[in-house]
């Protein structure tokens, strides 16, 4: 594996850079009228009905784990890593500023490293990796702030930042147990079920967006919001969530986990490059810190896996 290491640290990266496009595409199907909790639900639903019938066709199609204990650690896997990181994220928005919840969410790296190192001793990072995932983190300031260094405090919004970034170190943590047992068709079709079945309390408490959800207007959607669903649909979630898992088991989380570092980069080159936003020289300055750090981290990783 070490021979081709190179490959997992590249599908790692285009899954980010997948991921850091999503916020433009997101952006694109709320200006078309559709609400944050309605293009999770739909990314969601398109991504499980195809991994679905990928699974039917298979062979080795199973409904449920053999045991409980591992069917409990897909529900939170569902609960983490979509509905309730999804509408933190997502409703965080509503109540602080953009950079704030960039700034907090994109530092669920070092949340996720520490987190993992209280429960395994193996994949307990080091003092170098430690030291590189500092200086990602402040590339990813650099990046976010852009020059502006003012942040505007706001405790709910700033907590339901905090509390999307935890939810993707757990979903981190609780892949470890799951990854070693399961393939990843398995864990991400679970996923995108529990994610869609926890979204029921939420639509129950606002019954108005799920009137709007089951009504005709999604019949209306532009085909460049079609599209941009399809997108979320089939690559950002299917493509994404497949591979994501998939890169865990050969890099560990904290190697890939930092990958997310990246996600603002993305997100700022694809805003450029369909929204005409401006790309400054703290922009560079901070991706060169990105690489600089995630490139010392991995290198540290490297050298212990190869020991």
């Amino acid at each position: 594996m070490t021979g081709n290491r190179w490959i997992y640290h590249v599908a790692a990266f285009l899954i980010v850079v997948v991921w850091g496009c999503t916020f433009v595409f997101t952006k694109l199907l709320l200006v078309e009228g559709l609400t944050p909790a309605q293009i999770f639900t739909l990314r969601f639903l398109i991504a499980y009905v195809l991994l679905l019938g990928w699974s039917l066709a298979s062979k080795s199609h199973r409904w449920f784990c053999p045991s409980w204990r591992d069917e409990l650690l897909m529900l939170l896997l569902g609960v983490t890593g979509g509905s309730v990181y999804f509408l933190a994220e997502n409703s965080a928005l509503n109540y602080t500023t953009t950079t704030n919840t960039s700034l907090i969410v994109c530092s669920c790296p070092l949340f996720a490293s520490l987190l993992v190192s209280l429960f395994y001793k193996s994949q307990r990072m080091n003092k170098v990796q430690f030291v590189g995932a500092l200086i990602a983190f402040f590339g990813v300031a650099v990046v976010v702030l852009n020059g502006r260094f003012v942040l505007h405090l706001s405790p709910v919004g700033d907590g339901l930042a905090l509390t999307a970034c935890l939810c993707w170190a757990v979903y981190s943590l609780l892949m470890l147990p799951v990854n070693s047992r399961y393939n990843s068709i398995l864990i991400t079709r679970k996923v995108f079920f529990y994610g869609l079945l926890t979204m029921i309390p939420y639509y129950l408490l606002r019954p108005v967006e799920a009137g709007i959800f089951f009504s005709s207007s999604l019949l209306r959607l532009s085909p460049s919001a079609v599209f941009n669903l399809l997108f979320l649909g089939c690559i950002a979630s299917m493509g994404c969530f497949l591979a994501w898992t998939w890169v865990m088991k050969r890099l560990g989380v904290v190697v890939t986990t930092n990958y997310v570092y990246v996600n603002p980069v993305a997100t700022i080159v694809f805003a450029w490059w369909i929204l005409s936003e401006h790309i400054t020289p703290y922009f560079i300055l901070g991706t060169i810190l990105i690489i600089a750090g995630m490139c010392l981290a991995d290198k540290s990783s490297s050298r212990r896996s190869s020991v």
